[in-house]
């Protein structure tokens, strides 16, 4: 995309910060599926919805030394939330 023909809104989109929150946002729900389903515990998600959140710079530097966007992303948000992000991408 061209920058200066961009609508603020559109180049939104394809923002490191709204695609790392909808990453986040789509685990916390398939953690709220599989604690329904009885596959992790409540306690845990209720953890991770309090705790969940990332830092884009943070993901990136990450990324220098995994070489893999998804696990810099999820170790990122694992140091945030600790223990309970074992049950994060469980499964999936």
């Amino acid at each position: 995309m061209i920058l200066r023909y961009t609508p603020k809104e559109i180049g939104k989109i394809w923002e490191d910060q709204n695609k790392y929150q909808i990453w986040l946002d789509i685990e916390i729900l398939a953690c709220e599926a599989q604690a329904k389903l009885g596959i992790i515990p409540q306690s845990a998600v209720d953890v991770i919805k309090e705790k969940a959140a990332f830092n884009v710079e943070r993901i990136l530097e990450i990324e220098e030394t995994v070489k893999h966007d998804v696990i810099a992303f999820l170790t990122n948000v694992a140091e945030h939330v600790g223990e309970s992000s074992r049950f994060i991408q469980l499964g999936m």
